[in-house]
Parts: structure tokens; sequence; C-alpha cells
């Protein structure tokens, strides 16, 4: 794997150096002035660390010198360096004061590069393929438990033991439960069941499956299939599992940049619109690009229903025609795809983003935002019309009703 390059604009000019106080501070000492300062010579920042010290690491003061120096037992050797201190956070001046740290061709793996997930719980829509596989397995190889909410059992089965055979990992890091988003009644057994295991809280939840390129169908729910499988199975597995966000959970909502080229407006929103009743009114792109806004519009809407208890909701673009199974539908979709597949993102890299989402410290604060290339982007007007949002949300939630009846609580209250 390769790691990411330094960041030069953080490295210290000659003579200067890192130190942490005893609250976490992180200050620079100028060793050639003999003079201290708590801002970064070169960025103008200040940074903190947080947490332990690493297992075996223990914080001494030098008898001979009086200066706190860090013990390494493990490898039995001193340093007066803060281990921590490779990890250390800037300090924001406000929630979105962040730098760009990633780009395009940064894949997962080096955007948890040094992160450590365990006690963490995440649930992913579709694990067991394509960006929904890269994402499990990059967060279970940096500790983190993960439930593979999927359709196929045996292929979710299958992927956990693709990871297992790539590192020796506890076989409660992996669990595959069945969840067919085309059938709501399999989206309410798979909450109860995942009640049953007796977690009770989720740090990452990322709606990830989805569908593309079908022809006109319909679901058992009677619903238009791409629309239900990318819009309305989420929206009600999400709304189920309300009780169980509380501060620092994120939800990451898999979109794409085709959200701008929908046809879906306020002057048309109705549930005919969203789920055409008949395969005249059906195009599957245009059926395609309405599902990815209602992702936008849905992540704007949960995020403002959860700010007030600490929650962070993204919607992010993965990348553009990612070679995955998700071209599976159409012969002229699978050339297309394999035609551009050179010059399009690999899938750990079209994990990035999700995963940036899902762990990144400088996002603490931040919610309802829309993400490329690991990056905050300004979504299409469309998405960004709080009243078309407010409208699919009460649309969605009576379309629910209809199949499951009266919900039990306000789960879908505003």
């Amino acid at each position: 794997m390769n790691l990411p390059d330094t960041d030069s604009e953080d490295e210290l000019p000659p003579g200067w150096e890192e130190r942490v106080t005893i609250d976490g501070s992180v200050f620079y000492a100028n060793h050639l002035q003999k003079a201290t300062q708590w801002t970064h010579p070169r960025t103008g920042k200040k940074k903190k660390v947080s947490g332990d010290l690493p297992f075996g690491w223990e914080r001494c003061v030098d008898k001979s010198t009086g200066k706190v120096i860090y013990v390494d037992h493990d490898n039995q050797r001193t340093t007066y360096t803060d281990p921590r201190l490779a990890f250390a956070t800037e300090e924001k001046e406000s929630a979105n004061d962040y730098r760009q740290r990633f780009d395009a061709h940064t894949s997962a793996l080096q955007v948890l590069h040094g992160k450590d997930l365990n006690g963490k719980l995440a649930v992913i829509t579709g694990a067991n393929a394509g960006i929904g596989f890269e994402t499990a397995r990059s967060l279970v190889k940096h500790g983190c438990t993960v439930i593979f909410a999927c359709r196929s059992l045996k292929l979710a089965e299958e992927a956990i033991e693709k990871i297992k055979e790539e590192k020796l990992i506890p076989d409660e890091k992996c669990e595959a439960l069945y969840l067919d988003l085309a059938n709501l009644k399999t989206v309410k057994e798979f909450t109860d069941q995942f009640r049953q295991m007796g977690h009770d809280k989720i740090d990452i939840l990322i709606l990830n499956a989805g569908v593309f390129g079908l022809p006109y169908s319909k679901t058992v729910d009677g619903y238009e299939t791409t629309f239900q499988v990318n819009h309305l199975g989420h929206f009600y597995l999400t709304c189920l599992l309300e009780d169980m966000f509380s501060v620092g959970t994120r939800i990451v909502v898999l979109s794409s940049e085709s959200h701008r080229f929908s046809d879906l407006t306020l002057a048309n929103l109705s549930e005919l619109k969203l789920s055409p009743d008949t395969a005249s009114k059906y195009w599957g792109m245009i059926a395609y690009n309405n599902s990815k806004l209602c992702n936008v519009l849905f992540a704007r809407q949960l995020a403002k229903k959860l700010q007030n208890r600490g929650v962070s909701v993204f919607s992010v673009h993965p990348g553009n025609m990612v070679y995955s199974e998700i071209s599976r539908y159409w012969w002229f979709y699978r050339l297309l795809f394999y035609v551009v597949r050179p010059f399009t993102k690999s899938l750990q890299q079209a994990a990035a983003t999700t995963v940036f989402c899902a762990v990144a410290p400088e996002l603490n604060g931040i919610t309802g935002s829309y993400f490329n290339n690991c990056y905050q982007c300004e979504e299409s007007e469309k998405a960004r019309k709080d009243d078309l949002a407010l409208g699919l949300w009460e649309i969605s939630a009576d379309m629910v009703k209809r199949v499951m009846g009266q919900q039990k609580g306000q789960i879908f209250e505003i």
C-alpha cells in the first residue's frame, strides 16, 4: 500500500520542534531564537492531541533533567516526542475551517492511515461487492466492527471470508445480515434482528447499496425498483434506526454527480413522478438521476432533523463510472464502463470519500454537506431547496406507511 505523501506545508523549518503540554495543546519551540509559540510557524494553525498514549507507552519525568520523556516499554526506548503528535489535529476557528488533505487519487486505506477504529460499529448496505466491499474491508482492517447488510447472505459471507483471508481478524468483527431494500418488510426484519444482537449504538451508517440502468419493474411493495432501492428503502432503514444514533454518529449517503441532471422539481414532485405506474412514463437514466437527487435531499433533511443531537450526515459522490457490479443490468452499460475503466477511479479510490466522511476528525461539527474527492462541494441548486427536501420526506413517509402500516413512535416526524 502506498502511504500518503508528506504534507510539506506541515514540515517545520530548521531549528523548530513540536512539543505537547499536559492538557494536549501543541506548542512550537524555536531552538535558534530560544522562543516558543502556540501556532505552527508555517501554517499559522494551532493543534491538539487527544486520547491516551499508545499501548505500552508511558509519560514520565527524567529525574536528571526534569524534562518530560515518553517511554516505549515494548521496545525499551525513550524519546522526548509525544507519540500522539503523529496524529495531532488542527484546532478550527469554525466548523468549516479545514484544509484539503486528500483528493481524487487517494484510496480509502490512505484516508484511514494511523486510525484505530476498535470499539466502533458500522452498518453498510450492499457491503458484499464493489465500493461497499472496499469500504467495509478498509474499516475492518482498522479495527471497526462491520455489519454487512446485504440482499444475498451467500455473497456477503463470501466477502467476509475474503477479508479474513487477507488478515486474521476476530469472527465478531464482521457479521452478515439479510436486507433487501426492494422489500420494506425485510428492512423492518433487519432492524429487529440487529437489535437482538445486543447493539445499542451505531457509530457509522453507510447507505451504499444501489441499482443503475434497470428496465422498468416494480418491487413487491408496488413501487418502481430504482426509486425504492436507491432511496425509499434507505429512508425507512434510517428512520427505524434513529434511536441508535448519538453524539458522534456519522451517516453517509452515497449519491452521484448524476443528481445534477434530475428533472425532479417542486412543481412535479409527487408519488407518481417518483414511482411511475407504467413503463411508458419511465426512462432508466432519469429514474437513476432522480433517485440520486433524492439521496442528497434526504441527507439534507435528515441533517436538519438530527443537528441538535450531535449526529453528522453527509451525501457523497464516489466517482464517475467506477467499474463495479452496478453496470450489470444492461450489456451496453457493462461495455461502456469497461471501456472507460482505465480513466476512472479504482474501487479503493471510489471508497475514499465515503470513508473520509465516516471518520475524518476535521468534519466534527459539520453536517448536511455534499462531498466529492474527499472535499466539500456545492451540490446542485435543486439539492439545496429545503421545500423540495421536506416534500420528499413527507411523500416518502406516506409511501412507507401505505405498505407497513402506521409506525410506532415519531420516527417519521420532521
